[in-house]
């Protein structure tokens, strides 16, 4: 079996060598949150564009508090007030100070601010038992963002603090890479869109719903196809989500049986098969090529081989046509609850599990393998056993993949 199949780490090369990004998009700060750089972007200006004041206080020369103390306080003359966003300017002298509200310029001549809580203030006089440090309470011009600093690397994702980081640094839209529109086709006799009648012998498209969500997570954009098990319409779907679509995934018919056609009819319309059956479980039977420049992914029927060969290979191609760099599920580490077996020394195995936060690091409890989507709705996490390996023993600290 092992010479007739692709391994997980071979299958997601090979994929990756035929994936690149999509092309770019100029987006504005708060749409690119979760977005992936298209390109470096630098500072256009200094953040602060002046030395400012860290809190509401008092700026002053600090040599005119050296010898400030309780028994021997200093009193200074009160020149005025400024504000953050004001543009005059007053100038402290020696035995001076200017009321500064926090974010505010730093006048000239100051060089420190006292803290309001350190002042005794009697109309226009001001009395400080304290000595300060230059520099106190100021922040550097620059000292968020320097202009002409990489704020931004290509490929990296943007989160909501580095929009604002990037709105400090003078920009106002971003290019990013374009999120996917993906054509997702679920092909079944048996299947019925959800809400519809429904008889027996039928059931709801349930498998196509739960990776449409997948795709609305990462802020694609899905568009759903229900076709029965006949050549000639599953031949048109595809053909028809493949020019309309990024990329296509199809749900159902992946395997060898007498209406599993889809494989069939790939090849019919001239894809580049590049593998089809890996040795994961469950999903051995997911699959992946190229038709029209375009990826398409083969997902197996049965709701935890669907959705874990969704993840393990479809949303990290997904990914990558985003822009993602390191694409895949988030990961951490966790402690095993009990033995992880029943593995394949020459697969890779996959469990859905639940994980307990109380424990550092967390710990994953293993769910028993079923084949139904009730049995993995309340999954938190995916754990492996790696090929090489058929068991991991309990209280082996591994990497899982977070599901939430």
């Amino acid at each position: 079996m092992k010479g007739m199949t692709l391994g997980l780490k071979e299958a997601l090369r090979l994929m990756m060598e035929h994936i690149k990004p999509l092309s770019t998009e100029t987006v504005s700060l708060v749409e690119s949150v979760d977005r992936v750089a298209a390109s470096d972007i630098h500072a256009l200006v200094d953040s602060p564009s002046s030395d400012a004041s860290r809190k509401d206080g008092y700026a002053v020369f600090s040599q005119d508090l050296a010898d400030a103390s309780a028994s021997s306080p200093i009193r200074l003359h009160l020149l005025g007030a400024m504000a953050a966003g004001g543009r005059k300017d007053i100038t402290v002298r020696p035995g001076t100070a200017v009321r500064l509200l926090t974010g505010a310029r730093i006048p000239s001549g100051a060089d420190a601010v006292v803290a309001e809580e350190y002042v005794k203030r009697s109309g226009d006089h001001l009395v400080m038992e304290t000595s300060i440090k230059p520099a106190k309470n100021i922040l550097p011009c620059g000292d968020d963002v320097k202009f002409g600093q990489n704020i931004l690397r290509a490929g990296e994702q943007i989160t909501p603090v580095t929009a604002g980081l990037l709105a400090a640094a003078g920009r106002r839209i971003v290019s990013v890479y374009k999120n996917p529109v993906v054509g997702i086709i679920g092909t079944g006799d048996e299947l019925i869109a959800p809400g519809d009648p429904i008889t027996d012998g039928q059931v709801y498209a349930s498998n196509i719903v739960t990776i449409a969500g997948w795709c609305r997570r990462y802020h694609m954009t899905p568009h759903l196809t229900i076709v029965k098990d006949d050549h000639d319409a599953i031949l048109d779907t595809i053909k028809a989500a493949s020019g309309a679509s990024d990329a296509v995934i199809t749900s159902g018919g992946a395997w060898m049986g007498d209406y599993d056609m889809v494989a069939l009819v790939l090849d019919q319309l001239g894809w580049k098969k590049v593998f089809h059956r890996i040795r994961i479980g469950p999903g051995k039977a997911v699959g992946f090529g190229i038709l029209n420049n375009k990826p398409v992914f083969i997902l197996p029927g049965g709701p935890p081989s669907n959705l874990m060969g969704f993840l393990q290979i479809a949303l990290p191609g997904l990914l990558a046509l985003s822009g993602h760099v390191n694409a895949g599920l988030p990961i951490t580490s966790a402690r095993l609850a009990s033995d992880l077996d029943d593995g394949d020394v020459e697969w890779t195995d996959f469990f859905f599990g639940a994980l307990q936060w109380n424990t550092d690091p967390p710990t994953f409890h293993s769910m028993k393998k079923r084949s139904r989507l009730s049995s993995i709705a309340l999954a938190a996490a995916i754990a492996a056993i790696p090929e090489g390996a058929d068991m991991l023993p309990a209280e082996s600290v591994i990497t899982v993949q977070l599901l939430r």
